[in-house]
């Protein structure tokens, strides 16, 4: 089969190259699947050189969340059959025509849901759930901010937001980007993410500033953040993809009666198994309903595999990347 495979670590992904593997086989407790779509995310990238948490043994195949049917089940799988419509997530070997995981880590394919949007919605829109109700217990009214709200995890949020009666702004760095957010989502507010945003902010929420505010940028950002969250606000920490780890002086939630919220949804699931159960429920419920909406910016062929990780990269891409197998 083809695969993605990551044989070296290496800068600009020089180690990673499409090969010809073996099927693999599944074993006890195991479902192999057919791949139809597998999400490109910014950690895949990131494990091409090293330079994420999690390290697997070389080599390995590259992807986190993908699409497709069951093909064979291992011993003891009453669950599944071969033909089922699934969606799942692995910390690696998404990015193959098949992939082999525990029987745990499917879920059925909602049935609105393309293979495409499939693949591109579990982690992005568990990610804003557990900001959104775990981490911020957003109520109906609320008023939502969200940078970097054209990302694949931003615009989960945007859609998340408003399905659960937030009000939202959304801030993004470009035109274009802006655009696409207002035609794709229509939030009550679409912002430039440039300095000074805090005005816009205050202006839109009569002065109050927002009650809930999602971060995947850090550095300067968070910290004009704290200049415009309402008192009692979350300040919801999700990431840092300007470079810098902002630091805040504690009299500032003190003064403004903010709390700052740190956000890892894997981690949740991991700590918590059956409210991490919950989350994945009720975001599968919404897709169900079409009550979210995933957003595919482009679709590739795998042997395109290094021009959607350019187009992440260049930070092109409202919604996600997946790539066809």
């Amino acid at each position: 089969m083809r695969a993605l495979q990551v044989r070296e670590l290496l800068p600009d992904h020089e180690g990673a190259a499409i090969a010809d593997v073996p099927v693999p086989a599944p074993g006890t407790g195991e479902v192999r699947v057919r791949v139809r779509a597998a999400a490109v995310n910014f950690p895949d990238l990131l494990m091409t050189r090293g330079a994420y948490q999690l390290k697997p043994d070389l080599p390995f195949i590259a992807g986190l969340e993908f699409s497709g049917e069951v093909d064979a089940v291992g011993e003891e799988i009453t669950a599944w059959v071969p033909g089922d419509a699934v969606v799942g997530g692995n910390r690696f070997g998404a990015m193959a025509e098949y992939c082999v995981v525990p029987a745990s880590a499917l879920r059925p394919k909602p049935a609105r849901l393309g293979w495409d949007e499939a693949a591109a919605y579990p982690v992005a829109y568990l990610t804003a759930y557990v900001a959104l109700v775990r981490g911020a217990r957003i109520a109906p009214g609320e008023w939502l901010l969200v940078h970097g709200a054209a990302g694949g995890v931003g615009l989960a949020t945007v859609d998340l937001g408003k399905a659960l009666g937030a009000r939202v702004i959304a801030a993004a760095s470009s035109p274009e980007k802006r655009d696409a957010i207002q035609r794709l989502r229509a939030p009550e507010a679409v912002i430039a993410a440039d300095p000074g945003f805090r005005d816009a902010v205050k202006t839109m929420t009569g002065g109050m500033g927002a009650d809930v505010i999602f971060d995947p940028v850090g550095g300067d950002v968070f910290d004009e953040s704290t200049r415009c969250i309402a008192f009692g606000g979350r300040l919801l920490v999700v990431g840092f993809a300007s470079g810098r780890i902002p630091e805040v002086s504690v009299n500032m939630p003190l003064i403004k009666g903010f709390s700052v919220v740190g956000v890892r949804a894997g981690e949740y699931g991991r700590r918590f198994p059956e409210r991490g159960a919950e989350n994945l429920a009720m975001i599968d419920a919404l897709a169900a309903e079409g009550r979210i909406r995933p957003h595919v910016h482009a679709s590739f062929d795998l042997a395109d595999w290094r021009e959607a990780f350019a187009m992440l990269e260049r930070r092109e891409v409202v919604g996600k990347v997946v790539l066809r197998p």
